[in-house]
């Protein structure tokens, strides 16, 4: 048995902005997922995923004969179900290296996940780049012709440490970089329960003037670099109230501490698309007991979340 692991992500900044060249702050996470292989003799793939409490939520057996056959352009769509996701990968996978199912019989392959499907720290990501190291692939355009995006969420799991990533003409820059600020244990991250639909801020975002986008591509940039070198929580703070600033401005969307917490005396910062998934806030134990009262109980701190 063969086993490949990949790690989750949290953008800390460049939310939105990554997709146009901004330089942003990545992190991976000490969750994330793996994947087994084991070979049969069975002329298909039996594909079992497990979630973090062990329960599986997708059993299927895939034939290798629907794996080798291309995606038709007409089925290029979002996919409908988890399996048609699934599929729409290997597909794609297999046409960039076709010999590993050619003659091969069959595998019984396992997935675990070692956070919440709904955390969003990466279930799509860790998946693509696990089978693109099965696949012996290049992670990055395994993630380009199937679902696309920026491709930071692939560097994240694939290193070991904090990275920038900055993506122009398509061509990456991922640079490891140091993220351990000495207020580190004044920094946790929330869930907000909840998923969003981010048609409408992506849209208001493409609808910028192109002047206005490059000068806050250019701001983001130079704010990622001050995150990474600033020595004191007033100061990082300062950064992430301005960061929120630039991103609420392009993409329509109040700050989410000016909507849902106002009164809270830290700082707070959306993070990926805002309005779900995590944010990370500043502030000691007893800033986490606010989040706690107020019923978001998944409260987590920088050092138990971040590798």
């Amino acid at each position: 048995m063969t086993t490949f692991r990949s790690n989750g992500k949290l953008l800390i900044t460049g939310e939105y902005v990554v997709l146009d060249g901004a330089i942003s702050l990545a992190l991976p996470t000490k969750y994330g997922q793996s994947l087994s292989v084991e070979k049969t003799s069975k002329n298909g793939i039996q594909w079992t995923a497990f979630d973090h409490e062990n329960n599986s939520w997708l059993s299927s057996f895939l034939e290798i004969e629907d794996l080798i056959s291309k995606p038709k352009k007409s089925n290029l769509g979002q996919p409908n179900t988890e399996e048609e996701y699934l599929l729409r990968i290997l597909q794609t996978a297999n046409s960039l290296n076709p010999d590993l199912l050619k003659d091969s019989g069959g595998f019984n392959v396992n997935t675990h996940l070692d956070f919440p499907k709904n955390w969003g720290l990466g279930t799509s990501s860790t998946l693509i780049n696990n089978i693109a190291q099965w696949f012996n692939i290049d992670a990055f355009q395994l993630s380009q012709l199937t679902f696309g995006g920026s491709g930071y969420d692939i560097a994240a799991a694939q290193h070991l440490n904090a990275i920038t990533y900055e993506l122009l003409n398509s061509k990456r820059n991922v640079l490891n970089v140091s993220f351990d600020p000495i207020f580190k244990d004044e920094l946790f991250f929330v869930h907000l329960n909840r998923k969003q639909n981010s048609r409408d801020s992506i849209q208001h975002y493409r609808d910028q003037p192109k002047v206005e986008l490059l000068k806050s591509i250019q701001k983001i940039s130079g704010l990622t670099s001050q995150f990474l070198t600033c020595e004191s929580l007033k100061e990082f703070e300062l950064y992430i109230e301005i960061h929120e600033t630039i991103i609420s401005k392009l993409i329509g969307i109040p700050k989410v501490k000016s909507e849902l917490f106002p009164d809270f005396p830290g700082a707070i910062k959306s993070l990926g698309g805002w309005g779900g998934d995590f944010v990370m806030a500043t502030g000691r134990e007893n800033a986490k007991n606010y989040f706690k009262e107020k019923g978001y109980q998944t409260v987590i701190s920088c050092n138990d979340m971040i590798l």
